[in-house]
C-alpha cells in the first residue's frame, strides 16, 4: 500500500482490533515523517507517525495548544476536548507554567506513593465485586470493564480530587458526550454542565475545604487573584474527565494483552512484583487507546524533518504510531515486556510531559498483580477480534471486557 501525493487520508484510519493500530500509520511513518492529513472535522493537518519527530514536537515550545488567530484555526473533531485552540496565545508558556506549579504536588511522585495503600484497598473492593457477579450467575462472563477498569479510577480520582463517588453516573454521561467526536452542540452542552457541576463542587470546598485538589485549587485563589472560579470549574472539569477515562482504557487494554496469550498471562501470574514494572511500561507503549493524536498549533515557521510546518498549522502528535516506530523499537509490533531501553512517549514528553503519569502508573502498577494474584486462570471470554473498538470516542477503549475463570 502506497499513498500518493495528492492523497490526504482521513481520520481516524480503519484499525484491525482493539490490541493493533491502523496499518496507514506505518506506511505513512515509512513515506515520511509528517504527512498531511483531513481531521474528522473535515479541515488540514499533519500528521506525526514518526518517534524522532514526535519527541522534536513535545519539546519545541514553538509548538502550543494556543493559535495566533483561533477563529482561523483548523478544527479537528467536533468533540467538546481535542476539538481546537485552546488557551491565550500571548500568555500560553506563563499559564502553563502557573497550572504545573499549582498542581504538581497533588500529582507528585511521594504522593502517589502516599496514595499506593489506598489504591490497592481500592482494587480489593473491585475485585470482590467482580467475584460477587460470577457468584451471582455462575458459568456467565463477568464484563471486567465495568466491574474493574471504569470503577477504580473513578474511585481514586474521586479521592484525590474530592468529589462524590455517588456523582458518578452523571459525570461518566457529560464525559462519554464531551468526548465524542462528531458530538457537536451536544459534545458543548455536556461540558458546558459539566463545568457548572464543578464550579458547585468548588464552592462548597470554599464552605467546607478538605484534603483534596479541588479544595487545593480554590485555596490557591487566595494567592492568585487571576485564578478566576470560572478557571478553576475548567481545570477540575478537566482533571476528572482525564484522570478516570485514559486509565480506564489502559486497564482495559492491558487485560486485554495479558489475556490474549495464556503463556504471557502465567509468565506474569508467576512473579508479578518482578513483572509489573516493565509490563506496565510495554503496555502504556503497546497499547492505542484512541485514534487521534495529540493536538499542538505551530507558533512560528518551524522546520521539522525536513518539512517547513507554517505558523499557524495544526499538528496531530500520534504517540501510537511513534512508540511503533521500528527505528527506536525492534519488532515493535511485539509485545515484550522485556524491552530495554522502553523510552515510550505514552505521556508525552518534555515540559509538557502528562501531569497525571505518576498516578496512572500508580495504578496500573497495583491493578494487574492484583487481579492475577486473586484470579491465576482468567481468561477471556471471546476473541479479541470480537470486541468493539469505540472509534467515535477520543480516548477510544472498550465497553466490554468479558473475562471468566
Amino acid at each position: 500500500m502506497t499513498v500518493t501525493a495528492h492523497e490526504r487520508p482521513q481520520l481516524p484510519f480503519d484499525r484491525p482490533n482493539v490490541l493493533d493500530i491502523a496499518p496507514l500509520y506505518d506506511v505513512l511513518r515509512r513515506q515520511a515523517p509528517i504527512t498531511k492529513v483531513t481531521t474528522p472535522a473535515g479541515d488540514p493537518a499533519w500528521l506525526v507517525t514518526a518517534y524522532a519527530e514526535a519527541k522534536q514536537i513535545f519539546g519545541d515550545r514553538r509548538f502550543g495548544r494556543s493559535h495566533p488567530a483561533p477563529q482561523e484555526a483548523a478544527r479537528v473533531s467536533h468533540a467538546a476536548v481535542l476539538d481546537g485552540p485552546t488557551g491565550d496565545f500571548e500568555h500560553e508558556e506563563r499559564e502553563h507554567t502557573r497550572m504545573r506549579r499549582l498542581l504538581a504536588p497533588a500529582f507528585s511522585a511521594p504522593r502517589m506513593r502516599r496514595l499506593a495503600g489506598r489504591v490497592e484497598e481500592l482494587t480489593g473492593r473491585c475485585l470482590d465485586d467482580m467475584q460477587a457477579a460470577r457468584d451471582a450467575r455462575p458459568g456467565e462472563p463477568v464484563n471486567l470493564h465495568e466491574l474493574l477498569a471504569f470503577p477504580l479510577p473513578v474511585l481514586v480520582i474521586c479521592e484525590l480530587l474530592g468529589v462524590p463517588y455517588e456523582d458518578r453516573a452523571y459525570f461518566r454521561d457529560l464525559s462519554r458526550r464531551i468526548g465524542l467526536i462528531d458530538g457537536g452542540e451536544d459534545a458543548r452542552k455536556a461540558m458546558t454542565d459539566f463545568r457548572v457541576y464543578t464550579g458547585k463542587l468548588a464552592d462548597a470546598k470554599r464552605r467546607e475545604p478538605g484534603p483534596d485538589v479541588i479544595s487545593d485549587l480554590v485555596a490557591a485563589q487566595g494567592d492568585d487573584p487571576t485564578f478566576s472560579d470560572d478557571e478553576v470549574a475548567r481545570l477540575a472539569a478537566g482533571l476528572i474527565f482525564a484522570g478516570h477515562e485514559t486509565t480506564s482504557t489502559r486497564i482495559d487494554l492491558g487485560v486485554l494483552l495479558l489475556l490474549a496469550d495464556l503463556g504471557r498471562r502465567d509468565r506474569f501470574a508467576a512473579d508479578p512484583d518482578g513483572e509489573v514494572g516493565p509490563t506496565v511500561e510495554e503496555i502504556l507503549r503497546i497499547t492505542a487507546p484512541g485514534g487521534l493524536g495529540l493536538l499542538r498549533y505551530a507558533h512560528d515557521d518551524v522546520e521539522v524533518g525536513g518539512l517547513t510546518i507554517a505558523r499557524g498549522d495544526a499538528v496531530i502528535i500520534s504517540s501510537n504510531a511513534a512508540n511503533r516506530d521500528e527505528t527506536v523499537f525492534a519488532e515493535p509490533e511485539a509485545f515484550d515486556p522485556g524491552r530495554r531501553p522502553n523510552a515510550h512517549l505514552a505521556f508525552g514528553h518534555g515540559v509538557h510531559v502528562c501531569l497525571g503519569a505518576n498516578l496512572a502508573r500508580t495504578e496500573l502498577r497495583t491493578v494487574f498483580p492484583a487481579l492475577l494474584r486473586r484470579f491465576p486462570g482468567l481468561r477471556l471470554a471471546v476473541a479479541v477480534d470480537d470486541i468493539e473498538v469505540r472509534s467515535n470516542r477520543l480516548t477510544g477503549g472498550v465497553d466490554e471486557v468479558p473475562v471468566t475463570w
